[in-house]
């Protein structure tokens, strides 16, 4: 790496250019972009459904009253339980504050009002997600459909559609029947292939005449690594024997209650999930392709998570570690869907705990995919780490990377709420040129990108309206996706994340992410445009006016910002 890299990705030579708290459509704006680019926001099921009808059987699961494996227990109620039903709820330490997802946002009944906001606002496309116990209870299709489920998501695309938003839907976003988890071990099951693709392909024969983008899987890296080695998500596997994560705990979900995994092995069973993941992934593609592509007219591709990793310094050494570091975690991932097999890398360091994928297998799995979805948020400096001679082998080790927020006591870019997310936009510029080099320059969908606050309860609702920072992101981003546009990469969409305050997985209600902030203390989850709504309008060429008077009169009835803890 050169010396002009380095100073760039701190900012000094950024294009970009001014302050955090400044933000002007002089740099970057909607007509600078394709007509047909699409601009959109996204959320996902668990974060902000209310399943009203399931709390009593919940709670009293929770309390040890009845058993999760109580043949029938979905029945009663409008869902199944699903994963993380379960964790928040049996194992509340391991989110910030104990807090739960089983209220979120109201979703399931403020439906409506969300599809106006998103109208106001104008944004192209809406990204969400299909609760798989919201349709299929039991997990399975012999189990029985849950009709009112279907309806719901009608009805939700319908009214999308006649306010000219086009649903871009996610199949699976972490939240797998819990009844799959308890009867074969989900996705460390190959079993589990057969029953994601019941599920995917119920949601291409109720929704596909109408929708025309489809998401597989939502970054099954984080669901991997940390469900199966940090132990911080579902199923909280990552056995005892897990040293200290330096190549977790900088990512994104990383910063959770205190939790120790009690089970499992890291050293095999990271793989295992992510090789069931991606069978089920081009499964699911196949099926989809097979049946339903041709006279439904969509596209189908899958979200992946990653940051761009710049080499500590600019040793060999460390630049192998960079690559090693984006290797472990895009390539793990699409370099299978694009090439047939796993990086090279990957099969040298893990050897035969890495699991291979058969000759129809690869057929299968090789080039499953009309776009890819990248998620990204932040950067990170790599440096090499040797393995320890007789250490525990686990994913971890096997990267033989250290990643760090800052080189020298210099910061690779502002802190933002979370500890892991430093501001970097240059990276998704360099991310974008590094997937088109790499992978064949396929068309990429940008699925997430956000940035969050701390949600901090001193403040006055008025005062957490003014989300500065957020503009700045977006901005300093929409700039380097152009960039990257501008040379060559085939970047076709762009959405933000995420449209409402909501349960932000481990971190509970301790960060906010969104464009609307969400009041949780007055039991009607308000929403309250912040002023990046006021940017996203005039940026999209809507006028915000209406948006404006809405906060001033909302902004009366609230005081402070506090945390939703328990149900």
């Amino acid at each position: 790496m050169d010396s002009q890299s380095s100073r760039m990705i701190c900012g000094a030579n950024d294009p970009a250019g001014g302050h955090a708290g400044e933000y002007t459509q002089a740099k970057i704006k909607r007509s600078d972009f394709p007509s047909d680019f699409v601009f959109g926001t996204g959320t996902s099921a668990y974060q902000l459904m209310f399943a009203n009808k399931m709390l009593n059987i919940i709670m009293l699961m929770h309390l040890g009253w009845i058993h999760l494996n109580v043949e029938g227990a979905w029945a009663t109620g409008d869902k199944g339980l699903s994963n993380w039903d379960v964790f928040t709820l049996r194992t509340p330490g391991k989110i910030n504050n104990g807090s739960k997802g089983c209220v979120a946002i109201d979703e399931y009944n403020l439906w409506k009002e969300d599809v106006a906001l998103l109208k106001k606002v104008g944004f192209d496309s809406y990204r969400f997600s299909i609760a798989w116990t919201k349709i299929l209870p039991g997990g399975r299709l012999s189990t029985g459909i849950n009709r009112e489920g279907i309806k719901y998501y009608n009805d939700l695309i319908d009214l999308l559609l006649v306010e000219g938003i086009e649903p871009c839907v996610t199949i699976f976003h972490w939240d797998i029947p819990q009844c799959l988890e308890d009867e074969y071990g989900g996705f460390l099951s190959p079993r589990i292939v057969k029953d994601y693709c019941e599920f995917a392909e119920l949601c291409f024969w109720e929704f596909g005449d109408r929708v025309k983008h489809w998401v597989t899987l939502n970054e099954p890296w984080s669901y991997t690594v940390q469900g199966y080695v940090s132990g911080t998500f579902p199923r909280a596997r990552g056995g005892t024997s897990v040293e200290p994560v330096t190549a977790i705990s900088r990512h994104r979900y990383g910063q959770g209650a205190l939790s120790i995994p009690v089970d499992g092995n890291p050293g095999t069973e990271p793989y295992i999930v992510a090789h069931h993941m991606i069978l089920s992934h081009a499964a699911a593609v196949d099926i989809y392709r097979h049946r339903y592509q041709a006279h439904q007219g969509g596209k189908i591709g899958i979200t992946n998570l990653s940051e761009w990793f710049e080499p500590l310094t600019d040793t060999t050494a460390d630049i192998e570690a960079a690559s090693r570091a984006l290797n472990f975690m895009l390539g793990w991932f699409v370099a299978p869907i694009v090439t047939g097999d796993y990086p090279p890398v990957m099969t040298e360091n893990v050897g035969i705990r890495l699991p291979s994928f058969k000759p129809d297998q690869v057929e299968l799995v090789k080039g499953s995919y009309d776009f890819l979805g990248i998620n990204y948020y932040t950067a990170s400096y790599a440096s090499v780490a040797p393995r320890t001679p007789g250490a525990n082998v686990s994913y971890t080790t096997d990267q033989e990377v250290k990643l760090s927020g800052d080189r020298n006591g210099m910061p690779i870019g502002p802190q933002a709420g979370s500890i892991w997310l430093h501001i970097v936009p240059v990276g998704i510029y360099r991310l974008l040129i590094h997937i088109k080099k790499t992978y064949n320059n396929p068309t990429i969908y940008i699925t997430e990108n956000g940035v969050d606050e701390v949600n901090n309860t001193a403040l006055t609702v008025s005062e957490a309206r003014f989300d500065d920072t957020r503009i700045k992101y977006h901005q300093d981003h929409l700039f380097y996706v152009k960039q990257a546009m501008d040379e060559g990469v085939d970047v076709k969409a762009y959405y933000i994340w995420a449209m409402f305050d909501n349960f932000e997985w481990i971190s509970g209600y301790s960060v906010r992410f969104d464009i609307f902030y969400v009041d949780f203390v007055n039991g009607r989850f308000t929403r309250i445009p912040k002023t990046s709504v006021i940017w996203f309008m005039n940026f999209l060429d809507k006028k915000p006016n209406l948006l404006k008077i809405q906060a001033e009169e909302n902004e009366g009835e609230h005081t402070s910002v506090k945390r939703l803890r328990s149900c």
